[in-house]
């Protein structure tokens, strides 16, 4: 077992399970409003997860955040992607700008934007806006050898817990995460292989929309880095050590952190699904406190919530990463969160429910 920093030792230990009594008196509360027992589906669940997070009823309304992590990977080196590294610094800067997609939909539910550099391979200055949190310029090419050293994957699990403590600290109380980074599905396919048991046939896409002899290509390179580093799947420091990028530590991170303030972390897709992997590794009560948000058109993705037993909420044939997907479904959370909080009651609204077989108000 890889040796941990004291404080991620400290966050795992402090993580606990949700409550069941709240969740279970949510429920309870959700029975009562106007409509057939369980007829919200989906949009009830999610309410009582996140009473049972929060452990307030009646809860209040949170005001979300999305945070997207940036970095490059160097396995993009071997020619793994569409488009070059330089692309990430440019998207950092359109997301700074206001002009990517995770800024126009987080502005629909009410979102902040957090933009995060973890490791982008260009030296971005000190930029308004940014959370400069560069580990280095770039992960090395995993093909060669580990993508990064011990230290710096313990320093981007870091990273991503006191961000998640900064949310906390800030007043706001739910987290979507996202990424950015050139290279990252080739990462964290080679992650899903190794800690799902599955075939890197099965679980790599073509990322940024490669053609088929760079999509052949791409698995060559995820099967040689596996075999060249070869990662303890029940380690996954080690593994993250080997296959993964700063910005996927940083994920790992703000789920850890996220769970330890018992804050609700939306994961967005395939990457994050990667980052969730590593963290249930790592203490497996952090995954009642994530919410996934759809499932990717990466192949991986299916893959990897099926291994996480989450079931995501809608699938768009979404492939963007951002937190885009992540910011649709805080759309969905907030809606459950009023329902939960605005409806009538059966009693209140003077409407019959005693056919219906509900049980007493609480």
């Amino acid at each position: 077992m890889s040796k941990r920093s004291p404080l991620i030792q400290d966050t795992i230990d402090s993580i606990r399970p949700i409550s069941k009594d709240f969740q279970a008196r949510a429920q309870v509360s959700l029975d009562q409003l106007t409509k057939p027992v369980g007829s919200l589906g989906c949009l009830e669940e999610l309410a009582a997860q996140y009473v049972a997070i929060r452990q307030e009823l009646p809860p209040l309304m949170p005001e979300p955040v999305v945070l997207t992590l940036a970095a490059d990977h160097g396995v993009v080196r071997e020619g793994v992607s569409a488009y070059p590294s330089s692309v990430t610094a440019q998207m950092v800067m359109n997301f700074l700008n206001g002009g990517a997609a995770i800024n126009v939909i987080a502005k629909q539910v009410g979102a902040q934007v957090r933009v995060v550099d973890m490791g982008v391979e260009s030296d971005l200055g000190h930029l308004p806006g940014l959370l400069d949190h560069k580990i280095g310029l770039g992960t090395n090419n995993f093909v060669k050898g580990p993508a990064m050293s011990h230290e710096q994957a313990l320093q981007s699990i870091e990273v991503g817990i006191r961000l998640a403590r900064d949310v906390y600290d800030d007043g706001l109380r739910v987290m979507g995460i996202g990424e950015m980074g050139i290279g990252n599905t080739t990462s964290s396919s080679a992650i899903a292989a190794v800690m799902t048991g599955q075939s890197v046939t099965k679980v790599t896409g073509k990322g940024t929309g490669v053609d088929a002899e760079r999509f052949t290509k791409k698995m060559q390179i995820i099967e040689q880095g596996i075999t060249r580093n070869q990662p303890n799947e029940k380690d996954s420091l080690d593994v993250l050590a080997k296959l993964g990028g700063f910005e996927i530590g940083g994920l790992v991170g703000l789920i850890l952190g996220g769970a330890a303030c018992r804050i609700p972390v939306v994961l967005d897709g395939f990457i994050t699904g990667a980052a969730m992997l590593l963290a249930k590794e790592l203490v497996a009560d952090c995954q009642d406190y994530v919410i996934p948000s759809h499932c990717s058109v990466e192949p991986g993705h299916r893959y990897v919530l099926e291994h996480l037993e989450l079931q995501p909420l809608f699938d768009l044939d979404l492939r963007l990463g951002e937190g885009t997907g992540a910011c649709l479904a805080i759309g969905l959370l907030n809606a459950a969160i009023a329902c939960l909080r605005d409806m009538a009651t059966f009693e209140s609204a003077g409407v019959d429910g005693a056919a219906a077989g509900l049980p007493e108000p609480v």
